[in-house]
């Protein structure tokens, strides 16, 4: 998709999973007046809309200061002809089902009055079905049950019933586990159905976090052809975890089960499918085979059918399965694996633990000999390394774009370097206050995190992009101690779905942090001139550097 460049206004879509992020570009003589954009989207079907063509919605309008003590009214949201965005970009996630898209983009303008009028436009068309590559599949849970469409669809339903199980009847909930675990649940359970319908398939399992329901049934459907390796660290053996429970309805289903932690943790969430015993189809990612991991955390999953990268995993799970103690020392454990041909893009993998945390030595290189961008989301980065000292030096590059998120137990970092407000952070003090019943209680007092993505993206529009991700958390620690495997996907397309899904996280929280700090005298408002765009245009600036970076192609 080449921007338009006609009056030299620019539109670049970047497609991600489901969703699409909007660039836009202006020369500086065409801002004057610039009350912002407004984004037209027809869609392959009217969907829960009126109609299939609709101005998209902006949360802020002229006329209506937004504070912390307000609760978000979507009934109140005014669509963006008459409140436009004030930024170069946007991020949509439709609502009518996957399918071809046209978004027509309009400079819009304030008239001398005062009131807007719809200026130049330009159209892009977008295919939003899931998106498959060449020997990979590549899917996103949506994260987004800490939000106003969850509660607008949903009335913030519970996710489970209590007490707490690994068999209750989720008929009732399917509708919500379809919308929050999006494409990656459906990737899984794709898999899963693979392996129940074909009797000469079998399936090696890794396992961490693991009590979802309809997971476990298919695995105990698949019984005997199941093979599981699970952790035991104490937060899985405990009075009251559901692990245990899990495991002993797959023994008695008969699975062959054995459980392990290394130094620390078996922590990879991985599935391997053998046909006719030759390893075929690996699903592998961040995402747990949890009601949490697929339901409310921010999570991806990668499936590759390829028998290299299949054969690869599987040498893994046998050394962890029959020798655990020896996989430090183990020839899987030793080096990146490199996967060069045509079915795929080209790809690293590592399997840890490792003596040494060489693997991420490359990442932290990547990072630093970035020429234009680094996105990132990741769960808590408390541990030491070469990956954290990078991202740390990200705020002395000024030739550099940087975005991304960071959890931590006490608070959600938002990271974008070079300007006061986007290096502030969120609480989760915050984050309870808006999240409906039962999650408060979840996330206050849980062990478990809501970015939950390992994953690090490096010039992903210029001439050698690469992503980083898995269930590693990229900390040397978890290199040393953890079962973990780390890819290296080095692709164009994989890139700019992994940076959709970066931005897209920092924008929603970034929006909270925003709200949560608005008072009346800083209310949350458009602004009613056009100075709202001096920072995009000034080179000293962050957004100059966003401004310029996505619009262009890759």
């Amino acid at each position: 998709m080449s921007p338009d460049l006609s009056d030299g206004f620019a539109v670049k879509a970047h497609v991600g999973d489901g969703a699409v992020l909007l660039a836009f570009d202006l020369p500086s003589e065409k801002a004057t007046n610039l009350a912002g954009f407004a984004v037209k989207c027809v869609t392959p079907d009217a969907g829960p809309y009126l109609t299939n063509e609709y101005f998209l919605k902006n949360r802020l309008n002229f006329e209506h200061e937004l504070t912390a003590r307000e609760k978000l009214n979507p009934a109140k949201f005014i669509s963006s002809d008459k409140a436009p965005f004030q930024t170069f970009h946007w991020i949509h996630f439709p609502s009518a089902g996957l399918g071809q898209y046209r978004y027509i983009v309009y400079a819009s303008y304030f008239r001398s009055d005062g009131s807007v009028e719809l200026g130049p436009s330009v159209g892009v068309d977008v295919d939003l079905t899931d998106r498959s590559f060449p020997g990979l599949e590549l899917g996103f849970t949506r994260g987004y049950v800490s939000s106003q469409a969850y509660a607008d669809r949903f009335h913030n339903r519970k996710l489970r019933p209590e007490p707490r199980s690994v068999d209750f009847d989720t008929a009732s909930y399917q509708a919500q586990y379809y919308w929050l675990g999006a494409h990656a649940r459906r990737l899984m359970l794709a898999f899963l159905k693979e392996c129940q319908s074909d009797p000469s398939i079998s399936l090696d399992v890794c396992a961490y976090d693991f009590d979802e329901p309809d997971v476990i049934r298919a695995l105990c459907q698949i019984g005997s052809r199941v093979r599981v390796f699970q952790d035991d660290a104490p937060l899985h053996a405990k009075r009251g975890s559901m692990e245990p429970k899990t495991l002993q309805l797959l023994k008695a289903a008969g699975a062959n089960v054995t459980v392990g932690h290394f130094r620390r943790f078996a922590h990879n969430k991985v599935m391997i499918q053998n046909k006719n015993k030759k390893a075929v189809k690996v699903l592998t990612g961040s995402a747990n085979f949890s009601v949490r991991g697929l339901y409310v955390q921010a999570n991806s999953i990668l499936v590759f059918e390829d028998t290299d990268v299949a054969a690869l995993y599987e040498k893994a799970f046998e050394q962890a399965f029959t020798e655990e103690d020896r996989f430090r020392s183990s020839e899987i454990a030793s080096r990146w694996w490199d996967i060069r041909k045509g079915n795929l893009p080209t790809i690293s993998v590592s399997f840890a633990p490792h003596s040494k945390p060489f693997p991420l030595d490359r990442v932290a290189e990547a990072m630093n000999s970035s020429r234009s961008s680094v996105f990132f989301a990741l769960m808590q980065l408390g541990g030491k390394g070469a990956v954290r000292t990078a991202l740390e030096n990200l705020a002395n590059r000024k030739d550099l774009f940087s975005l991304g998120t960071i959890q931590s137990k006490s608070q959600l970092k938002l990271f974008k370097p070079g300007i006061d407000p986007y290096k502030g952070a969120t609480s989760y003090a915050f984050l309870e206050k808006d999240v409906p019943e039962p999650f408060k209680r979840e996330w206050s007092g849980g062990p478990g995190q809501v970015i939950h993505h390992k994953f690090v993206v490096c010039d992903f529009n210029d001439q050698s992009p690469v992503v980083f991700c898995g269930s590693s958390n990229l900390a040397a620690g978890g290199e040393t101690s953890n079962g973990d495997n780390l890819v290296a996907i080095y692709d164009h397309k994989i890139a700019a779905s992994y940076v959709v899904e970066a931005i897209r996280l920092y924008d929603h929280y970034r929006f909270r942090s925003l709200h949560q700090h608005s008072t009346s005298k800083k209310p949350l408002c458009l602004d009613s001139t056009d100075g709202w765009t001096e920072r995009y245009y000034d080179p000293k600036n962050i957004k100059f550097r966003e401004r310029q970076l996505l619009v262009q192609g890759s």
